[in-house]
């Protein structure tokens, strides 16, 4: 039995109270270890670890903070395999994906971050001969942040570095489904050379110690990423305390797909957006909206993509689709289903859960699902399913792609295939989404800002708009 504790002021602890929550491998719906039911006691200690380190490591010099970090990349880059192995555990997504994707990604944001932070300048703003005005930019202090299950370290990462890169220190909750490779975080920020209580990592459950989290008084900001509601919830609760916040949401994001696309590719790239790690990523492509002339061709060219892609163990390097990542979750995408055929939708391919022989026998494995004839309005059109799940619609005017593509609660990202250069950039200016990807889906470069509008966030993740939500700025004037 897997036994998982806490990182706090450097080294590993108990949770206070000695409580643990089980953690079930997806892949065979078994449980393998167990991991910290954490409380605000455990948050209490990890604070006051933070609030002892934060003089040390905001004096620091900006090369040296950045050699720690680039330290921690470089160690989590030895421990691919080992990480990816653990990523693929927990979550069930194949340790191929986690090898190439993941964790690679993991070590990049370390290593963007650790160059970030020597080139993160300010303003300064002249007054005639009057006098000069400079902006300091200054580490909030202690922040938290939470992060989701379906790219478990990739995700963690992506907000614990720039949070360190400019000088804070950190209480971070994973998400208690997928905890591994954040526990092992703290082994690698330990032979890194991070000072102890710089980063602290509590395991646990969201409505606990997540909420314990966001609510002590030396916290003053939360960077959250996960499902609209609890972000919602997030937002009520931390109005008053006037904390800095930054929410990265759910999607429900359109494909609009065009007669003139390259068809081959688009075929590859639109498969691809839709069933990457089983439909778990917050940017897979879910609505898809296919122009007339090619709406039969194409539809069928997913058909026979999602029959052949068949789920398997996600420890085996062959598998291309590994497992859903909970019972609770199956069920979740399963009832959707059902919902769409109660609503008229035609099941074109997958729909049923998929038993697996062997070790994954009891695991949580779903086909490829495709659906159409469901209207825009139907609930697998506007509702987050977050699964190996997609609708096909057919569109004949621009104007009307558009009309669909916006006809969301949500606004996180969007991709357009066709080769008119006209098209593309009007419709990429008219789309309610915070990121539109143009012939291609999931190419990130790390200086681009990162998030949604409407019910998919609040504010912007990446590049100088991390580094500048996890500090304050400062006027100061100077009179000649």
């Amino acid at each position: 039995m897997d036994i998982i504790a806490n990182f706090i002021d450097g080294h590993y602890q108990a949770p206070v109270d000695g409580g643990y929550l089980d953690n079930i491998e997806s892949a065979t719906g078994l449980t393998y270890g167990q991991i910290p039911d954490s409380d605000i006691n455990d948050v209490d200690i990890a604070v006051t670890a933070a609030k002892k380190a934060l003089p040390q490591w905001q004096a620091m010099p900006l090369e040296q903070r950045a050699d720690v970090l680039y330290a921690i990349a470089q160690e989590i880059e030895n421990r691919i395999d080992e990480l990816a192995l653990a990523e693929a555990t927990d979550n069930g997504k194949p340790v191929s994906l986690a090898r190439t994707i993941d964790i690679p990604r993991a070590a990049a944001n370390f290593k963007f971050f650790a160059h970030a932070c020597s080139q993160f300048a300010s303003e300064s703003h002249a007054m005639a001969g009057t006098a000069i005005n400079y902006t300091l930019r200054q580490p909030v202090g202690i922040v938290g942040c939470i992060s989701p299950w379906n790219l478990p370290l990739y995700l963690f990462t992506w907000k614990i570095a720039p949070a360190l890169a400019a000088g804070n220190c950190v209480i971070a909750k994973p998400s208690e489904v997928t905890p591994k490779t954040a526990a092992l975080l703290g082994e690698i920020c330990q032979k890194a050379g991070l000072p102890a209580g710089v980063l602290n990592i509590l395991h646990g459950q969201g409505a606990k110690v997540g909420q314990a989290i966001c609510q002590h008084k030396l916290i003053k900001a939360i960077s959250f990423t996960g499902g609209t509601a609890t972000g919602a919830a997030i937002a009520q609760m931390l109005a008053p305390s006037f904390k800095k916040l930054s929410l990265e949401l759910g999607g429900k994001n359109p494909a609009l797909i065009f007669a003139d696309c390259d068809f081959e590719q688009t075929v590859e790239q639109v498969f691809k957006a839709s069933f990457a790690n089983q439909g778990q990523i917050c940017l897979c492509a879910s609505r898809h909206y296919i122009e007339r002339p090619i709406y039969e061709k194409f539809k069928q060219a997913l058909i026979d993509k999602a029959k052949a892609l068949q789920p398997n163990d996600p420890l085996l390097t062959e598998t291309q689709m590994g497992a859903i990542v909970s019972k609770p979750h199956l069920d979740k995408v399963l009832n959707y289903i059902e919902i769409a055929k109660s609503q008229g939708g035609t099941i074109l391919a997958g729909g049923e859960q998929v038993n697996i022989s062997g070790r994954c026998q009891q695991g949580y494995f779903l086909q490829p699902t495709i659906i159409e004839n469901l209207p825009n309005d139907a609930r697998c059109n506007q509702e987050e399913i977050f699964g190996p799940v997609i609708t096909l619609q057919v569109f004949d005017s621009d104007e009307e792609a558009l009309v669909l593509a916006n006809d969301s609660q949500y606004g996180l990202a969007a991709t357009i295939w066709s080769n008119n250069l006209q098209r593309t950039h009007t419709l990429a200016e008219q789309l309610n989404t915070g990121i539109v990807w143009v012939n291609c889906w999931l190419l990130r470069d790390l200086r681009t800002p990162f998030g949604g509008m409407n019910n998919s966030g609040l504010g912007r993740e990446g590049g100088l708009e991390a580094m500048r939500f996890f500090t304050e700025s400062k006027n100061v004037c100077v009179k000649y």
